[in-house]
């Protein structure tokens, strides 16, 4: 699993006009995944993810995690994030997962960082055509690979 994840001072995803989640203060999450993912990729990226120490505290250094400041999150299905740009000029997201297999790790990746969080998140819909839009705080942008897990 792969995700983009933008500390925000408010996001919204919108669907065919439709604003299908908001948020202030928190994080919007992109997340892109592959066959070979797991609940073990699941478990140790959403873990990082609520303790990622990205909001500054009381001497306005970066020490505090969304769980700490009761930030809000949304997470966004993101094939794109899996493009391999090597050959051409077009992407190839062969390295994707497929919807059936994609979705339940999806579907299981918000549950998991909503027990972990400790409150319900946001989403969009997977694979829908959605608009996002961001003010990112900072601004801060952390990309975090499961299978690097760096």
């Amino acid at each position: 699993m792969k995700v983009v994840i933008q500390r925000v001072s408010k996001a919204s995803v919108t669907i065919e006009g439709i604003n299908v989640a908001s948020i202030n203060a928190g994080l919007l999450i992109l997340l892109g995944i592959v066959d070979d993912d797991t609940n073990e990729d699941i478990k140790w990226l959403s873990n990082k993810i609520v303790n990622l120490r990205i909001f500054e505290d009381e001497q306005v250094v970066m020490n505090t995690s969304v769980k700490d400041v009761s930030g809000d999150i949304i997470v966004v299905s993101q094939f794109t994030l899996h493009a391999s740009t090597k050959k051409g000029n077009r992407p190839s997201y062969i390295k994707a997962a497929k919807p059936d297999s994609a979705i339940p790790l999806y579907n299981s990746f918000i549950k998991q960082i909503e027990t972990d969080l400790g409150k319900q998140v946001q989403t969009g819909h997977f694979g829908a055509d959605m608009k996002v839009e961001l003010l990112n705080d900072g601004p801060v942008t952390i990309i975090i690979d499961s299978k690097s897990k760096e």
